[in-house]
């Protein structure tokens, strides 16, 4: 099935806004394997090994200290603009890939990483709450949806 390709921005960024690396990391990945063509766009750099190494680390390190006590929580002011701008980059990505206008793209994957923020954020917190679950139980089953999420979006270009 063909996926509209300003759907796939929007969510490439709720894929942003549960964990904000992870978006770049995947685009960059999907770049780096040709699943994704950046070549000639401004957004090219996602090709390159030392970009993709670069977002893999980070990500790596945000699922990491996401689930440290002392880590803000996503919905404050840093994390939030943080999920915004890489939402607005991994979409502005895949629009290039299809063809579309990058701001479009741009635009719609920082809404998903505002929405996917908020959502994450509930979510997480009912079942943490609610379904008297453990937070780093949660937390991983997240990191593994995102993850999967990620990669799904991607393979639909």
């Amino acid at each position: 099935m063909a996926f509209p390709v300003l759907l796939l921005c929007f969510l490439i960024g709720l894929v942003a806004g549960l964990r904000s690396m992870m978006a770049p990391a995947i685009v960059c990945a999907a770049a780096y394997l040709q699943w994704v063509h950046l070549e000639g766009t401004p957004l090219a750099f996602m090709t390159n090994r030392v970009t993709l190494w670069i977002f893999t680390f980070l990500a790596i390190s945000e699922l990491i200290a996401d689930k440290l006590p002392q880590t803000p929580n996503r919905t404050s002011a840093v994390g939030l603009v943080a999920r915004a701008v890489m939402g607005g980059l991994a979409g502005a990505a895949l629009a290039a890939s299809g063809g579309q206008a990058l701001l479009a793209g741009a635009l719609l994957g920082a809404a998903g990483g505002v929405a996917g923020a908020f959502a994450g954020f509930e979510i997480r917190k009912g079942l943490v709450t609610q379904m008297n679950l453990p937070d780093f139980v949660v937390a991983v089953v997240e990191d593994l949806l995102t993850i999967s999420g990620g990669l799904f979006v991607v393979s639909r270009m």
